[in-house]
């Protein structure tokens, strides 16, 4: 009967589970975010991932009616700056902006701190970036087939720049090195634009630079593009062979940047961040600067994004055993 003791209490009970839902919609879907959001950013002010990082909080930021500050924290090819994504609240309002060496990492590091697939979850990915195979002009190498005889004419006397161990510019040298069979050192900076100085200034031979960044040094002629590292030419380097093109079969790198929060963080914010993100990236003027820097736009789902990050990691472990990579 409507009236019994047992009716009253699941009634009662009813509505007070339509409550919390209620209030956790509430608080979730509505109220945030409330406040300013961080993004932290593993490599240095710059950076390929630091460009596009700065690049989306600008139409996010604007779009959810909060500022959205970028926190660089460099060091140990991300994984300082993932650790740090693991352990803050899982709130919504600490977000890592990673690249492909977040993959790399899990098999690069033994001793992460953290579990890449169980402690951290994507948003989506933001951009796909081709790398440039990089050297100082005065080095005479027109081309990357140049590049690769000189070395294997002094084998072990040359050496390579990447943005740190474990990031993606470090990964692409690898598979360049292993595709190419030379003989190199490898020289880890703490991001981007300390190695293309380093480059420049010609301490190191070559680079693997993400084109967002080492674009306006290459237009300046700084820079000498030999070739890039995706299956296609890039839109802004049209006269670039890809790496393909220019002698290595199976030597292509897509360098990706994306959006990752901790495992717990609540559905509807995932959610939220998810639609704030497509929409920057659909925006007329994210578009143009992207276009710019020589990056695409790229978005995915939550779940595709994490389908995607694993089967990153057991490409990545597959290079890493190949090329005997070790983190220190």
């Amino acid at each position: 009967m409507k009236n019994s003791p047992g009716f009253v209490r699941r009634a009662l009970l009813a509505w007070s589970a339509l409550g919390v839902l209620c209030f956790q919609v509430q608080a979730w879907g509505q109220i945030y975010p409330s406040k300013p959001i961080k993004f932290v950013v593993p490599f240095s002010a710059g950076s390929a991932t630091d460009i596009v990082a700065r690049t989306v909080a600008d139409a996010m930021g604007k779009s959810m009616g909060q500022s959205i500050v970028i926190d660089n924290r460099l060091g140990a090819g991300g994984t300082i700056a993932a650790a740090m994504v693991t352990k803050s609240e899982a709130d919504g309002y600490t977000v890592l902006i990673h690249s492909s060496g977040h993959a790399l990492n899990a098999s690069l590091y033994p001793n992460l701190g953290y579990d890449t697939l169980k402690d951290l979850t994507g948003v989506t990915t933001l951009a796909a970036i081709p790398n440039v195979l990089v050297v100082n002009p005065a080095k005479g190498w027109k081309t990357q087939a140049e590049l690769i005889a000189a070395v294997k004419a002094k084998p072990g006397t040359f050496n390579y720049a990447s943005a740190g161990v474990g990031s993606g510019t470090h990964l692409n040298a690898e598979i360049f090195r292993l595709q190419s069979g030379i003989d190199a050192l490898h020289v880890p900076y703490k991001g981007t634009p300390d190695a293309m100085t380093n480059v420049i200034g010609g301490s190191n031979d070559w680079f693997f630079a993400p084109l967002a960044s080492a674009l306006p040094l290459i237009k300046d002629g700084k820079l000498q593009a030999l070739s890039v590292s995706t299956k296609m030419r890039a839109s802004t380097l049209p006269q670039v062979p890809t790496s393909i093109e220019a002698g290595l079969p199976a030597s292509d790198y897509t360098l990706w940047v994306g959006m990752i929060v901790p495992s717990a963080t609540p559905a509807a914010v995932v959610k939220r961040l998810h639609e704030e993100a497509l929409k920057a990236l659909a925006n007329a003027d994210i578009k143009e600067r992207m276009a710019k820097l020589g990056a695409d736009p790229l978005s995915m789902s939550p779940d595709a994004f994490n389908a995607y990050i694993k089967t990153e990691i057991d490409t990545a472990a597959r290079i890493v055993k190949a090329a005997g990579l070790k983190a220190n």
